[in-house]
């Protein structure tokens, strides 16, 4: 074990190393490897023009070849409002300066907006993989709205070079009906194209905030939102790392009635350990067939360590990687590069395995 990572874990190192998952032991999942491409997705129905994209995804970067995925994500522009995104750092108002994060980073794709991608297409879509997110929160409805809309097509994104297309869908909103009609459209158009899909499966309601407990990160809540995203056709299904559990069981409390739950799903699937957690989240991804990548999460005091602990829970639960963004574009380029190869490293790192 390098010590430089069991360092930055500190005080969650034992408990995040030596961790050994029970409820669903490791042989029954389909983990990452070098030959995940021909393993999974040639058996299925995706053409090969999706085949060739999944391969050059894995086939970049630092952790090419191994199975493993590390996305730079930079839409929060849209998402949270470009001042208040790049204030920190005004440098990544320029997309061209987001997509030499992404290179000089060693990451496998860059995911961003229409605008960001298509300004910069012609200099580099050959040189890493473009993903393109095509659908977002717009943040200015006043009062402030939480929806997802689609800013642009998927031949668009096709015509620019993409290599794989982001959406997102609000699961449990009132809007994710439409959502989900509309997405799983633009899935199916994306494979017919022979670009790869890519699904943020958040949930989104006002009520999953319960008795002071935040039910958005239930592993429950958002291992069901992840089945729901595999339904549609996701290859690669983005979830933010589960905090607790149990939002099933908050939610059909005091008379109501919400949803389907059997109590196996938390003594016999689960156990409040975060590996464990995760490890739920990517049962629900057809046992791995779909690539579970967990978000960094927003920047802060201690960046490093953050994300050095998430990639360990991710790996060792059984996922495919990180997509991390505001950690590293909110600070200088030599320091956002350094923190996307510590998260790269845990990776890289042979004694880092599977619990």
């Amino acid at each position: 074990m390098k010590t430089s990572i069991k360092d930055l874990l500190g005080s969650q190192a034992d408990s995040l190393l030596g961790h050994t998952c029970k409820a669903v032991p490791k042989e029954t999942l389909h983990l990452p490897g070098p030959d995940f491409v021909d393993r999974i997705f040639v058996q299925s129905d995706r053409n090969p023009r999706v085949l060739v994209n999944l391969e050059r995804m894995f086939g970049t970067g630092r952790l090419a070849n191994t199975g493993y995925l590390s996305i730079l994500p930079v839409d929060q522009g849209i998402e949270h409002s470009a001042g208040a995104s790049f204030a920190k750092n005004p440098a990544y108002f320029d997309p061209e300066n987001i997509v030499k994060l992404a290179i000089d980073g060693g990451c496998n794709a860059v995911a961003s907006t229409f605008g960001v991608l298509g300004m910069t297409a012609r200099k580099y879509a050959h040189k890493i993989p473009f993903m393109v997110t095509i659908n977002h929160n717009e943040l200015m409805t006043y009062p402030n709205k939480h929806d997802q809309i689609l800013f642009g097509s998927v031949k668009e994104a096709y015509e620019l070079g993409a290599a794989a297309i982001g959406a997102t869908v609000y699961f449990g909103s009132p809007e994710s009906g439409r959502q989900i009609v509309e997405i799983a459209h633009a899935f199916a158009l994306a494979h017919e194209l022979g670009m790869a899909t890519v699904l943020w499966c958040y949930i989104r309601n006002n009520a999953f905030k319960k008795d002071g407990v935040d039910y958005h990160v239930a592993a429950d809540l958002t291992g069901q939102a992840n089945h729901l995203g595999v339904t549609i056709e996701a290859d690669i299904i983005k979830q933010k790392l589960p905090e607790n559990n149990g939002g099933f069981k908050a939610l059909n409390m005091g008379g109501s009635s919400y949803g389907k739950l059997d109590e196996r799903m938390y003594t016999d699937l689960a156990s409040d350990h975060p590996i464990d957690l995760c490890r739920y989240q990517i049962l629900n991804c057809y046992n791995g067939r779909a690539g579970l990548i967990n978000s960094g999460g927003a920047s802060g005091a201690n960046d490093m360590q953050e994300a050095v602990a998430t990639a360990v829970i991710n790996k060792r639960a059984g996922g495919m990687g990180l997509i991390s963004g505001r950690k590293a574009f909110q600070r200088p380029l030599a320091e956002g590069v350094k923190l996307l190869h510590a998260i790269q490293d845990v990776y890289l790192d042979k004694t880092v395995t599977i619990a």
